[in-house]
């Protein structure tokens, strides 16, 4: 398990208020110096290395396969395919019961079967002794195949999706009043076609995975966002205990939702390690990842807006077509912020489905809301230019008091606080209102605005918290930290909420030996370890005080916690100067050399008790309220006129998320967020081979993400109110940032040239 670093600096006597200061993250100096072990630098002992063969047709069965030239490579251990692999277990019908059936990132039983369902499916692993011979041994294998109808262009088969049915997690559609008939009726309307492509994660860490097999245990490094998932998958896999099963993932370099499923190469290591007995060790190469991990789903997008003459909207029309691989992938809220950002007398929302022979996608950064909110926003901007109105004052005057669709109340919404603090840091009344009326020498100057929108989500997490006689406090949760810097902000909320300096406080966490946490996923990791972490602080308080009470010399004999508070490394009265103790004499006059409490249990009822309350309080939640984190995204580009080159120069975004724990790591997240909306805007985009269905740009040379040039400095604030429904307030900052920005963009680049872009990314060709 891995345990935040120890700090260097002493703890200061009196303990401050650490939630919400700038504090470095606890494990930046392991990181910076090569310290930190990711997935593929754990050694073990007579390590083996292994190589996937690629599928190179979308849909067939394997007609033959020849490795007698890979296993004659030197060093080659094992060519394992269909015809030698031992039986797994196909992934388990979908249960809301049980989440971690949702780990699967297809139906695919990998080697063992004969079928292939995407160009890029893995048909060999070749295991070696050298990474080198594993490699060149993969090269070797020879396989042929029976082809097989396949359908792969998503803008050919878009006319047969089919509409996506609700469930407990998503909503397919949504109506108030008659949204057609009132467009019709509208006054001034607007009806307009989005498309955006298919997008790849690129995180810094390709995904890589080490397994050793101890009889009937196994040990799995992996960089993973959800390893509870993970393991569970491999222990229904391979046949065995979940008990059995060990994942440890302390360090994950970059995920983005690449690393929340369970896909081939985690699973084919493992299997790997079992077939030679030998710890074994596969690195997915960059193309790999493109041809064994999804993606983002392509949509079309239909926005229509009717409108009064004022800018009253009385019509609001959202639908999408996504994709689904064949044989798995999920579908994408793409509507979702449309339910809820507008004030529309009628509201019509529908998203469909098709299902084609390709990698299945999978969930990335804000799944539905990133590529939503470009259309819808990008709309709301086209209607600003019919009324003759200013974007920010027609999103005002729709900014509604509860959920437009069904009256439930918000129960956090500062839209127009953080609009109105963006525009005054932003110069907005600076801007023009005529296109290409704005210049900077040959520059054409634009200025564009939209807003952001990401629900809050909150799951269940198992928590310890022990405290020691001097005073220092160890955290125990098997959450993730994938950079975000979770270790830290956890840290600081446990400190705040026994009264300990930060640097007492020690966070375990990575590991499925410990208590079980959430995945890193939804914004939702920080509020659902916080509300369980708060509630064990609480009953260890209790716990202290009791021993206290039971003391006749004990200025807290006969308190009750309502007049107790922790602070300077103990109890005191409330308001009472000095009237208390600290940890230290309490526990040390006890004679208890520690003291612990839980929150949550991992033994099979405890397991099935906590999704209960996990469902409970969900549906609980959405019955009562709409939970989201909410922004202005400014943006201020300028476009060459005679290239079309676009650079973007100025931003300024103001986010509604709630408490902020840690002022530096949240600017951080909301930076990275707007980052990769700048990316998603300008350049990024999986060409798919309409011949084959083969993604043709698969690495860094030719996906094109932003780089340090692209990006200005980005202006980043929040406005710090809580949410009173969430624990401490925190709503959550890791997506919400990325929703809006590419319309900001459009709608900015709009400005400066007069063209309206419809279609992502905004390429010189569609300027020129």
């Amino acid at each position: 398990m891995t345990q935040a670093p120890v700090h260097s600096r002493p703890a200061p006597a009196t303990a401050e208020r650490s939630v919400g200061k700038p504090i470095d993250r606890v494990d930046g100096r392991v990181k910076t110096t090569g310290a930190a072990r990711y997935s593929a630098e754990y050694p073990y002992p007579d390590i083996a290395h292994a190589a996937l063969v690629h599928a190179t047709v979308s849909r067939g069965r394997i007609a033959g396969i020849d490795a007698a030239a890979a296993s004659a490579v030197p060093g080659v251990l094992a060519v394992i395919t269909h015809l030698n692999a031992p039986a797994m277990k196909p992934p388990p019908p979908v249960s809301m019961m049980n989440l971690s059936t949702l780990a699967s990132g297809t139906t695919v039983n990998y080697l063992n079967t004969d079928e292939v369902h995407w160009d890029g499916q893995p048909v060999a692993v070749v295991v070696a002794e050298t990474l080198e011979a594993a490699r060149q041994g993969a090269s070797l294998v020879r396989v042929t195949y029976e082809t097989l109808p396949a359908t792969f262009d998503f803008a050919a088969e878009e006319k047969n999706a089919k509409p996506q049915k609700s469930d407990l997690v998503q909503s397919g559609g949504a109506t108030k009043g008659d949204a057609e008939a009132a467009l019709a009726a509208a006054p001034v309307a607007v009806d307009l076609r989005f498309t955006t492509p298919p997008h790849n994660h690129n995180a810094i860490e390709p995904h890589a995975t080490t397994a050793a097999w101890d009889g009937d245990r196994v040990t799995v490094h992996d960089g993973a966002q959800n390893m509870y998932w993970v393991r569970d998958n491999l222990a229904m896999k391979f046949g065995i205990p979940a008990a059995n099963v060990r994942v440890i993932s302390p360090y994950v370099g970059g995920a983005f939702g690449g690393k929340t499923m369970v896909w081939a190469g985690t699973i084919l290591t493992v299997l790997a390690a079992r077939v030679t007995g030998r710890p074994v060790r596969l690195m997915l190469t960059r193309e790999g990842v493109y041809r064994t991990v999804g993606g983002r789903t392509p949509s079309t997008q239909r926005v229509a807006l009717g409108a009064e003459a004022d800018g009253r909207l009385t019509a609001l029309v959202h639908t999408s077509v996504t994709r689904l691989g064949r044989v798995g992938g999920g579908p994408e809220q793409v509507t979702s912020q449309s339910r809820h950002l507008y004030d529309a007398e009628n509201i019509l929302v529908q998203q469909n489905l098709v299902k084609l022979d390709l990698l299945p996608n999978t969930v990335m950064r804000a799944p539905g809301e990133s590529i939503g909110t470009f259309a819808l926003e990008s709309a709301i901007d086209e209607l600003a230019s019919e009324l003759g109105m200013d974007p920010i004052a027609l999103r005002m005057r729709n900014e509604p008091e509860r959920n437009p669709i069904d009256g439930k109340r918000f129960a956090h919404r500062m839209l127009r606080e953080a609009y109105a603090r963006g525009a005054e840091r932003f110069g907005w009344s600076e801007r023009t209102p005529e296109p290409r009326s704005m210049r900077d020498g040959r520059w054409l100057v634009g200025m564009g605005v939209a807003s952001a929108y990401h629900p809050s989500w909150q799951f269940a997490a198992n928590v310890t918290v022990r405290l020691s006689p001097d005073g220092t406090v160890v955290v125990r949760c098997g959450f993730h930290e994938m950079g975000m810097g979770g270790a830290t902000a956890q840290a600081q909320i446990a400190a705040d909420a026994l009264g300990v300096p930060f640097e007492a406080v020690r966070m375990e966490y990575g590991d499925t030996a410990l208590p079980t946490g959430p995945g890193a996923g939804g914004s939702g990791q920080t509020a659902s370890i916080a509300a369980s972490l708060l509630s064990a602080c609480e009953k260890l308080k209790r716990s202290v005080l009791a021993l206290a009470r039971r003391s006749g010399d004990s200025p807290l004999r006969g308190q009750r916690m309502t007049g107790v508070e922790a602070r300077d490394g103990g109890l005191y009265r409330t308001g009472g100067a000095g009237l208390g103790e600290s940890y230290a004499k309490i526990l040390t006059r006890a004679g208890r050399d520690s003291m612990e409490a839980r929150v949550g249990s991992d033994t099979r009822v405890g397991a099935i008790a906590g999704q209960v309350r996990f469902m409970s309080k969900l549906m609980l939640d959405r019955r009562r309220w709409v939970k989201a984190a909410s922004g202005a995204q400014f943006c201020e580009v300028r476009v060459d006129p005679d290239t079309g080159e676009v650079r973007v120069s100025r931003w300024v975004g103001v986010f509604d998320v709630g408490t902020v724990i840690n002022a530096k790591t949240t600017a951080s997240q909301l930076r990275g967020g707007i980052v990769m909306g700048i990316g998603m805007a300008l350049s990024e985009e999986t060409l798919v081979d309409p011949r084959n269905g083969r993604i043709m740009n698969p690495s860094l040379a030719e996906y094109h993400v932003p780089v340090h040039a692209d990006i200005p400095a980005i202006d980043v604030s929040w406005l710090d109110e809580p949410d009173p429904t969430m624990p401490l307030g925190l709503i959550g900052v890791g997506e919400v940032s990325i929703t809006g920005a590419a319309a900001a963009i459009a709608n900015a680049v709009h400005h400066a040239t007069g063209r309206r872009v419809r279609d992502l990314p905004i390429t010189l060709d569609r300027l020129l």
